[in-house]
């Protein structure tokens, strides 16, 4: 698997993720040590774009749940408190505005839905409308 990143501004600089190759328990350190890496520098809106990544496992979401909650805990005007979050979680009045994706294959978006993480986290699939949605 390979991971880069690029940066597009919107109404806010979003830094873009791209992974190319499977997101597996074989290299979802790689992506995990990137956005870590780039959270601790100062990027506050991350896009994934999985485009080339056919195959994602329990280990990737882990990583994409982790990110959500690094991004969440780094925003001081998050006025949410977590309890209020995990209700509009629950009644589909959240959405992370900090963290989205961008080109789910079938597969992995079926595991997306089926796991619950669409309750959260927005998908996209046209570059431009998920940097304008920032």
């Amino acid at each position: 698997m390979e991971v880069t990143v690029s940066t597009q501004n919107g109404r806010v600089p979003v830094t873009i993720i791209h992974i190319n190759g499977n997101l597996d328990s074989s290299s979802y350190s790689e992506f995990q040590k990137k956005a870590d890496e780039l959270i601790q520098s100062g990027v506050r809106h991350i896009l994934v774009d999985l485009e080339h990544s056919p195959y994602v496992s329990s280990a990737g979401f882990r990583v994409l749940s982790k990110i959500f909650k690094d991004l969440n805990a780094i925003h001081p005007d998050a006025n949410l408190s977590d309890e209020d979050m995990k209700q509009g979680i629950i009644a589909g009045t959240y959405k992370s505005p900090y963290l989205k994706l961008l080109n789910l294959t079938g597969n992995t978006k079926a595991v997306f839905t089926t796991t619950g993480f669409d309750m959260y986290i927005e998908e996209y699939d046209d570059l431009n409308t998920a940097v304008a949605s920032f």
